[in-house]
């Protein structure tokens, strides 16, 4: 596992003040290949190593906190963060928010009951 350090990391503070939140909270974080499914929090699938991220052009950049819940993922693509995602949990562990956002499109904000149903969309 890595710390903030990671020089992608810092690019995309600098470039997307939107995206800054994760990062100054001191989370960790993972990349992977991609993600599966369509229920929230999406799943992600085939962990890779930092050192790999040189030899792909699109990769997944998540963090976690120190419990190891998944707190938000980037989707890079050719150093461009095309898709983000933010979790927030309830006490429960269950979803209680999803903030969306892809590139050049407004946010979209999923609220969830601590059942995990679906209350709002902003």
């Amino acid at each position: 596992m890595q710390r903030r350090a990671s020089p992608m990391a810092r690019a995309t503070k600098s470039r997307d003040k939107e995206h800054t939140t994760v990062e100054e909270t001191h989370q960790d974080f993972r990349f992977f290949v991609s993600y599966s499914g369509v229920k929230l929090p999406l799943n992600l699938v085939n962990p890779i190593a930092a050192e790999a991220l040189s030899n792909r052009n699109t990769f997944i950049r998540a963090y976690f906190d120190g419990a190891g819940m998944l707190t938000g993922f980037d989707k890079v693509v050719y150093g461009e963060v095309e898709l983000a995602h933010r979790y927030e949990y309830h006490h429960n562990g269950t979803l209680k928010s999803a903030k969306i956002t892809m590139l050049d499109e407004d946010a979209v904000v999923l609220s969830f009951d601590e059942a995990g149903v679906q209350i709002a969309c902003t």
